[in-house]
């Protein structure tokens, strides 16, 4: 069966509909992203054709915005559900204002989940984070102050400031900044997930902040620009970058030296996850319920708490010792 990586018109789907009649029992689950051209989500879309090609009877779309805006995803919302998808699987740009189209969508039989950045609980039946949000918050800060023994300034270089996933990781790594002696987080400001920017944004950093030892970016964007940034600046070894990345778009700047550790979650995992609880919860095969789980095929399963959201894995630390091993896988 084949996987449809763009949104497609109602006339082009009642065609093939009508010259297929076989496909009438395929579920059509649309992976929105915050935006299209990020490779992080490029990858997600891969998992979650792994998941349509084993289930076998499911037709991805993938779409999206092309920039990081609430108001863009509204507008393919607004599509999908004029298409009559089954499912919708997004990646937020802002927790509440998709609220009222998404609930649309469900008052329409849509079955709505949010994954990677999260929707509030009314607009989605549950959500699914890349791994535990207090893990990841955790995990950013000491990505730094592994690197820092006598401490130092370091600075946090975001996605958009409603951008839900990295607020909470943020918020997160606040509580246990303490945890790290002498680690002085001294400003955190916005790229937008756009590359331009968030190298504009890294140099601002540097400029603004002559101490800065390390630039913390939680955006697979906004880490290989501050990292662009700081070879740039002529700067490696003095600044260093980390947070979350992808190790195909970091393995060179762990080379050159202006980032010695990243983490992230596989995002092939991740899309084909989202794909699997979409599926199931379309189907009927599980629901929605605080302590209840839900399958996610070779993913194993994930539990909801009360706020229905459930954490898919782990967050794993990339360095010169492993980067290459991952950097031609995603």
């Amino acid at each position: 069966m084949s996987i449809l990586r763009k949104t497609l018109t109602t006339a082009a789907l009642a065609a093939a509909l009508i010259a297929n009649g076989a496909q009438a029992e395929t579920k059509r689950i649309a992976l929105v992203v915050k935006a299209l051209g990020i490779g992080f989500f490029e990858a997600a879309a891969k998992g979650a054709e792994e998941a349509a090609k084993e289930l076998g009877d499911v037709e991805i779309i993938y779409t999206g915005p092309t920039d990081t805006t609430a108001e863009g995803q509204i507008e393919v919302i607004n599509a999908l559900i004029a298409q009559r998808v089954d499912a919708i699987a997004i990646s937020a740009n802002d927790r509440d204002a998709l609220v009222p189209a998404l609930k649309k969508a469900m008052d329409r039989g849509i079955t709505v989940i949010s994954w990677d950045s999260g929707v509030a609980p009314e607009g989605r039946l549950m959500h699914l984070n890349p791994s535990s949000n207090p893990l990841i918050g955790n995990m950013i800060i000491k990505l730094a102050a592994d690197h820092l023994p006598d401490g130092g300034d370091v600075a946090v270089l975001s996605a958009s400031a409603t951008a839900t996933n990295q607020n909470t990781w943020i918020e997160e790594m606040t509580k246990v900044k303490g945890n790290y002696p002498g680690i002085n987080v001294v400003a955190t400001v916005y790229g937008d997930d756009l590359a331009d920017k968030s190298y504009r944004e890294a140099q601002g950093l540097m400029q603004s902040y002559p101490n800065l030892r390390a630039i913390i970016a939680p955006t697979s964007v906004g880490i290989v620009a501050a990292a662009q940034a700081v070879e740039d600046a002529g700067k490696v070894g003095q600044v260093n970058v980390t947070g979350l990345g992808l190790p195909s778009e970091m393995a060179g700047h762990v080379k050159a030296g202006s980032s010695q550790s990243f983490a992230i979650w596989n995002p092939i995992d991740l899309g084909y996850s989202a794909t699997m609880i979409a599926y199931n919860l379309a189907t009927g095969a599980a629901k929605a319920e605080a302590g209840g789980a839900i399958p996610m095929g070779r993913m194993g399963s994930v539990t909801l708490d009360e706020a229905r959201e459930g954490a898919m894995a782990d967050p794993f630390v990339y360095d010169a010792s492993n980067v290459d091993d991952f950097a031609s896988i995603f």
